[in-house]
């Protein structure tokens, strides 16, 4: 996949698309990018396929 969008575009992106996120949903410095998608994957009730389908959909915009 290619990268086209800043994390921060799809940060903005997503939390458009889903109100239900915040910024806390994608501290991942801390954490860990692992901890950060299983958040998201519970939050938003989707699996990891699924939410990688998302963040590369995000990249047509």
């Amino acid at each position: 996949m290619d990268i086209v969008r800043s994390w921060r575009e799809q940060k903005v992106m997503l939390k458009r698309r889903f109100p239900i996120l915040n910024d806390e949903d994608f501290a991942f410095e801390k954490e860990g990018r692992e901890t950060m998608l299983a958040k998201l994957e519970a939050k938003l009730n989707k699996s990891r396929t699924e939410l990688e389908s998302l963040f590369a959909e995000l990249q047509l915009y």
